[in-house]
């Protein structure tokens, strides 16, 4: 028992020094008492002589593996390898005895036909626009959203709109508008983030940034109608039309031509492949990137000018920096451009010259953060306590902050517990409440955003709606000797009527007015003249009235 327990520590001991020596892949000992062959050195590899049948039927390039800290030989077998493939067959093929036990940093050699593969789906990181995805599984077209799922065999519809999509490898693939992108492969071997990806761009653009490839089986591949583009991990954009196929390569190199014809396209070049001289690839520089002066890093006020060292024309596109949504793209004749009207966060401008065909060069990158702050307005009309007599009143402000847009609330209450109108978001300084206001005491504000989320408001100020009283109209007129009795259309808000008698149509010489509290009166007339009656509405709230229309009296 004494001689088990030291062989025991003696063997901890032994892997706990070879954990700290760097390796192929540690091999520990099979049994206690095997003899010579219990400790093979690491320094060799630990090769086994001879090979197996299953090492002599694995045939193809390897993929290297680095073992991970608490990953042991049944679990990477079960993420890793495809069925039948077993670990001991993986031991085998990388001459390593059975009970082989690893440490973090270990590498293994992995047959790519052993490797596992399976379907990942790519995701919509940001829409904006009319964007359709096509799905395979049902052949539906439906609208395309943020975190929409893109699996094989889906396509993409961009109209008017453009969209980021996120591979699994962390890939990014912007499209623009009026684009047909197709996924016809997206594979990841295992779970180590190895991947093939195979794109069909049926026409429009697109712009990626592709992510280091892994040596072996690892592929990213865009196919259009007349042409084949390849990369191991650059930055390109590609554009298709009907018979033709135009590629700027941005960063690394991109293997580019007809199928089976391609060419290394480096970086700063552009090529054009036309389906009308098949085999050719036209090749040209593109214009180098221009040289941006300095914007501060955080902008606190728009608009702000963007400028550049060239005086050519220029294409701007400016992205969010951390969801790559695309939110404008300007062609510039010049070397200004005012940056305007964007929310708070950051930016990543791209500033890049156009070449005489129109082809976009290399870009210039500007990174900026925008941090407004909105601050409260200037309330102008009405003024406090005013009357008003329109339903509809013209509200008036002034802007106090930078690139700021507003909007009126009205409300009962001076606590805008309940708004009964409002209006639109509007960078303008005048509104209109969103619907008309019956006669009665308001109060309103202005609500002022700058960045899409710094929002102020000014203190609530009283205002009054005078309304109007509709006009009175006299129904009918009863003639007994030198009396007349005048009978007239009830006002429901009227507290009462004011009745003028007049010996003009004009109403300038009134000979009698009276107030009646009901809808007839009775006249006693001289006999041989000509009078004149109207009548208005009366009420003690805000309410403003008009005189309806005037009847002749005349009694013979």
């Amino acid at each position: 028992m004494r001689d088990r327990q030291t062989m025991l520590r003696s063997l901890t001991a032994h892997r706990a020094l070879i954990r700290r020596t760097p390796a192929l892949v540690l091999a520990a000992l099979t049994a206690i008492c095997t003899g010579a062959q219990a400790q093979l050195p690491l320094a060799q590899g630990s090769q086994l002589p001879g090979r197996t049948a299953t090492q002599q039927a694995s045939t193809g390039a390897d993929w290297v593996y680095t073992v991970k800290e608490g990953e042991h030989l049944d679990g990477l077998a079960q993420e890793l390898l495809a069925t039948p493939f077993t670990g001991a067959q993986l031991l085998i093929h990388n001459r390593l005895p059975a009970h082989t036990v690893f440490a973090a940093g270990d590498t293994l050699r992995i047959p790519l036909s052993w490797l596992r593969q399976q379907p990942e789906p790519a995701k919509a990181t940001a829409v904006t626009g009319n964007v359709r995805i096509i799905s395979a599984s049902d052949g539906r077209q439906r609208p395309l959203a943020e975190d929409t799922l893109i699996r094989v065999g889906d396509e993409i519809l961009s109209r008017t709109g453009n969209a980021t999509i996120e591979l699994a490898d962390g890939s990014t693939i912007r499209i623009n508008p009026n684009s047909r992108l197709i996924f016809n492969k997206l594979t990841q071997y295992g779970k180590a983030g190895m991947v093939d990806t195979r794109l069909r761009l049926d026409h429009g653009g697109i712009s990626t940034h592709v992510r280091p490839l892994e040596r072996g089986g690892a592929r990213f591949e865009v196919e259009t109608p007349s042409a084949v583009a390849a990369v191991r991990g650059t930055a390109f954009s590609l554009q298709s039309h009907p018979g033709t196929t135009d590629l700027q390569v941005t960063e690394g190199v991109v293997a580019f031509g007809p199928a089976g014809k391609t060419r290394n396209i480096p970086a700063g070049f552009s090529a054009s492949v036309d389906a009308n001289r098949p085999g050719v690839v036209d090749i040209y520089r593109l214009p180098p990137a221009p040289e941006p002066n300095p914007l501060p890093p955080r902008l606190q006020a728009l608009p702000a000018e963007l400028s550049w060292n060239s005086n050519a024309l220029h294409r701007i596109d400016i992205f969010e920096a951390d969801s790559g949504r695309w939110i404008k793209s300007d062609e510039v004749h010049g070397s200004h451009y005012a940056l305007n009207y964007l929310d708070n966060g950051r930016y990543t401008i791209n500033i890049a010259s156009l070449d005489t065909r129109g082809v976009a060069g290399l870009p210039a990158n500007v990174m900026v953060d925008v941090d407004l702050t909105a601050r409260p307005a200037t309330l102008v009309a009405p003024e406090e306590g005013a009357g008003v007599n329109d339903d509809l009143p013209e509200f008036q402000w002034s802007y106090r902050g930078s690139n700021e847009v507003g909007r009126v609330e009205i409300s009962e209450t001076e606590d805008f517990g309940n708004l009964v109108a409002t209006s639109e978001w509007a960078p303008d300084d005048t509104a209109l409440p969103s619907r008309p206001l019956t006669p009665g005491q308001y109060y309103w504000r202005v609500v002022t955003e700058a960045g899409g989320n710094s929002v102020a408001t000014t203190s609530p100020r009283p205002f009054v709606i005078n309304g109007t009283l509709p006009p009175v109209h006299i129904l009918s007129i009863n003639y007994i000797d030198s009396q007349v009795r005048i009978f007239w259309e009830k006002t429901d808000t009227a507290g009462g009527y004011l009745l003028q008698l007049s010996e003009g149509p004009e109403f300038r010489n009134i000979v009698k007015e009276a107030t009646v509290q009901d809808t007839t009166a009775a006249l006693r007339l001289i006999p041989g003249r000509r009078y004149f009656v109207r009548l208005k509405a009366l009420s003690e709230g805000p309410l403003a009235s008009r005189w309806g229309p005037g009847r002749e009296l005349f009694i013979e």
